[in-house]
């Protein structure tokens, strides 16, 4: 599935129809549980209600929205708050890194093993047709699970996160491989996941928030 890569070193991960970068540990300049606390003390969480089934019920896992411009997914249309100096450092490390521009971010805190996110492909619209999105991890270490959207002979891959790593999905990526994280009575840390993604101002007639 990858080549072998050492903490700090950017690695290509082998999968069919996806353009993927990993990052075991990167330096974010902040001891990195510090900075998960500041990040849940400070940052507006919502747990937004969602309908699954035909059922109303709210999403496992809390959520923030930060940038430029809103943002529309499962039915679910998010403001975005101001960046946060704090926010707005991550963002430039991360563009640094990988060499992309972003103007949102969002947020995803699992409380413990019991939050976790459906399989889903990040392919709305105002995202583009082959967009970059770059995913950081603080605290616990959860397995991002992948699936292949067309081709049934593809394992279901399963890759762990660990704490400061980043993941940048990027080129047919979306269009081909679905992720999400699953459930696991296991697990009693929390986790957060920050995706800084770029939306499209123009598009379904977004406009700067």
């Amino acid at each position: 599935m990858n080549d072998a890569a050492t903490d700090s070193e950017c690695e290509r991960l082998r999968l069919p129809g996806a353009d993927l970068l990993f990052w075991h540990r990167i330096d974010l300049g902040i001891d990195d549980r510090g900075l998960m606390q500041r990040l849940i003390d400070d940052c507006a969480w919502r747990q937004e209600r969602i309908t699954v089934y035909g059922k109303p019920c709210l999403q496992p896992r809390l959520s923030a929205w930060y940038g430029d411009l809103s943002y529309r997914y499962s039915g679910i249309r998010l403001e975005p708050r101001g960046w946060t100096p704090l926010l707005l450092r991550l963002k430039q490390r991360v563009e640094a890194l990988t060499g992309a521009c972003f103007n949102s971010l969002l947020l995803n805190y699992y409380r413990d093993g019991m939050d976790g996110m459906g399989m889903h492909s990040d392919d709305e619209p105002e995202l583009g047709a082959r967009p970059r999105i770059a995913s950081l991890s603080l605290g616990e270490t959860r397995d991002l699970v992948l699936q292949h959207r067309h081709r049934r002979d593809l394992e279901t891959l399963k890759l762990p996160l660990p704490s400061s790593s980043l993941l940048l999905m990027q080129g047919d990526t979306q269009h081909n491989w679905r992720h999400g994280i699953r459930k696991s009575r296991r697990i009693r840390d929390a986790r957060l996941n920050l995706t800084f993604r770029n939306i499209l101002g123009d598009a379904g007639g977004r406009t700067p928030a």
